[in-house]
């Protein structure tokens, strides 16, 4: 299916479910763009709320000061919130939310308080190992936050960014120890999602162990399939 033939089909929310790695940002970023709705992260709203200083923000700014997780009462607050917003109605793609079951059965709560229809959720399915070479190989430029893989997208010059010259850096969170503890973490809390929406009848999976257009296509694809099941 084509790009143009997927255009008018979005009118609902849409999750993207997969382990860290499988590629649910870039995909999030590029299917929200070309439906020409907002792409959403609880990271960016809990940053917004706080530099805003809304009464939200003002209860999450000490708790991440401290370096401490927000609790889900205070995420799904913003969440409600954020999604009652009218460039919302067309509908939305949800980075990284919901990661557990207990925010799943709350965000669905929330969604038929605002009468929106289920969500669409994509499954993305990548083998271990490949996710990770994806992470263990990532590099950021400090400068423009350009994304590398030295593996599979390296730099023109070693540790470099090709665009400003920035020093290419490993996060913290993509050394091999950390990866394992974000991926037990994963199969712990979210990877019981796929079940739970499954049995919904609201998932569709696809292999994103696959080139970012070919992921891209696929996305679409089971985008349609879902919305003639919903």
């Amino acid at each position: 299916m084509s790009q143009a033939d997927a255009k008018n089909l979005l009118a609902r929310p849409v999750i993207f479910l997969g382990p860290p790695g499988a590629g649910k940002g870039t995909q999030a970023k590029l299917v929200a763009k070309h439906y020409g709705v907002p792409h959403l992260s609880t990271g960016d709203m809990l940053r917004e709320n706080v530099a805003v200083g809304t009464p939200l923000g003002a209860l999450a700014k000490p708790i991440m000061e401290r370096g401490d997780l927000v609790s889900d009462d205070l995420i799904l607050r913003m969440v409600e919130e954020r999604i009652a917003r009218a460039d919302c109605a067309p509908g939305f793609v949800f980075d990284g939310f919901p990661r557990t079951l207990a925010q799943a059965e709350a965000l669905d709560g929330i969604l038929k308080a605002q009468k929106s229809g289920p969500a669409a959720v994509i499954y993305f399915k990548v083998p271990e190992e490949i996710l990770m070479r994806r992470l263990t190989g990532r590099r950021t430029c400090n400068v423009g936050g350009e994304i590398y893989n030295i593996y599979d997208r390296p730099p023109k010059v070693e540790g470099r960014c090709d665009v400003d010259g920035g020093e290419l850096i490993q996060r913290p969170d993509d050394r091999p120890e950390a990866i394992r503890e974000r991926l037990r973490a994963y199969h712990a809390q979210t990877k019981p999602l796929v079940d739970y929406y499954r049995a919904q009848g609201t998932l569709g999976e696809i292999d994103a162990d696959a080139s970012v257009p070919a992921v891209t296509g696929a996305v679409f694809a089971a985008l349609q399939r879902l919305e003639k099941r919903l």
